[in-house]
């Protein structure tokens, strides 16, 4: 990739914590933020000198207090913006899912968390790129 087109793009990771119903744990975005309101994987950016890997487990240990290795992600999907004017950065979201890690999720930046089917997925109200992600949760599963 050309360092142009490198900075042109904002890496983001998203997890799938996969209880052992098989649900998935979503998280509500703050409603002062692009978005707010809306229900997300957890994650964020990644960080100069990490690997994706690296940045959701620190995600998760920011956002929800659980630890978790990188080696227990498994890669499942990505979500990419359109090509957006130039000069603007575009979102690339990869999506891994974990099945464990050390401690229980809870809330630590006071947004609203809840476990659900990852059929009922498509029918929460999310960010355009999380619905991608999760019909490749659902394929992934199958």
């Amino acid at each position: 990739m050309a360092d142009g087109a490198a900075q042109m793009m904002l890496p983001v990771v998203a997890v799938a914590l996969l209880d052992e119903q098989g649900r998935v744990l979503m998280q509500q975005r703050p409603l002062g933020k692009q978005h707010g309101g809306l229900w997300e994987f957890p994650g964020g950016k990644v960080e100069a000198g990490e690997s994706p890997q690296q940045a959701a487990a620190r995600e998760l240990a920011e956002e929800l207090g659980v630890g978790l290795a990188p080696c227990a992600l498994d890669a499942v999907g990505f979500a990419a913006e359109p090509v957006l004017a130039k000069g603007r950065r575009s979102v690339v979201i990869l999506l891994f899912a974990a099945r464990h890690w050390q401690g229980t999720p809870q809330p630590q930046e006071g947004q609203n968390m809840a476990w659900y089917g990852v059929e009922d997925l498509a029918a929460l109200a999310m960010p355009p790129l999380d619905y991608p992600l999760a019909r490749a949760l659902v394929a992934w599963r199958r």
